[in-house]
């Protein structure tokens, strides 16, 4: 279980379609392997760690990878990382589980000077999961909805997130991964018998 509060933003190493290997230096302080990381929103699996390079490795399989943007990722990317909380931590954000929805498309990014607001598109299955003022993670970070409609919600972005995150080195046409709050989904089942009681 994550908070999506971004501790570092690492750089993409190398990446062959399965094997992540990400550089960084805050989150592996402790990090040890078999433990979770967040990349860029997604829950994955610590197999190797070099403190001489300052390298980390994950592997992604399929489900990932349909499910995110990995398959965009190149040498010299720049993630998002946050390490999974412990019992007690403070919980800045909102409870993120790193299991990514699927992928959203920035639409447009407009400015002024106290924050950036961001509108993503979405497909259905995850607009439907978005309400106005709740939360949802767009690239591991927790982030408040501003506004929502059929196919697209909107972010406001304050500065200190955009400095902090990938945040800056988003623009028109980035994809990003997205998690719906996970409160939301379990509403959506509950509601799901009620939806059609006439289908059986």
């Amino acid at each position: 279980m994550f908070s999506g509060i971004i501790e570092e933003i690492g750089t993409v190493d190398s990446y062959n379609g399965e094997t992540l290997v990400i550089e960084a230096t805050q989150v592996l302080d402790d990090l040890k392997i078999s433990q979770s990381i967040m990349i860029d929103g997604a829950c994955l699996t610590v197999l190797e760690i070099s403190k001489t390079n300052c390298t980390f490795t994950v592997e992604t399989v399929p489900e990932t990878r349909s499910r995110t943007n990995f398959d965009n990722l190149i040498p010299g990317d720049h993630v998002n990382l946050e390490r999974a909380l412990r019992y007690g931590d403070r919980v800045g954000g909102h409870m993120v589980q790193g299991h990514v929805d699927g992928v959203g498309t920035v639409r447009s990014i407009t400015g002024d000077a106290n924050s950036n607001l961001v509108v993503i598109e979405a497909d259905q299955n995850i607009i439907g999961g978005i309400v106005e003022k709740g939360f949802i993670t767009v690239n591991g970070t927790s982030l408040t909805v501003a506004s929502c409609n059929s196919n697209t919600f909107s972010i406001a972005i304050i500065p200190y997130t955009l400095e902090n995150t990938t945040f800056h080195k988003l623009s028109k046409g980035s994809q990003v991964n997205l998690e719906v709050d996970v409160t939301a989904k379990y509403i959506s089942k509950l509601l799901e018998p009620y939806r059609n009681p006439f289908s059986n």
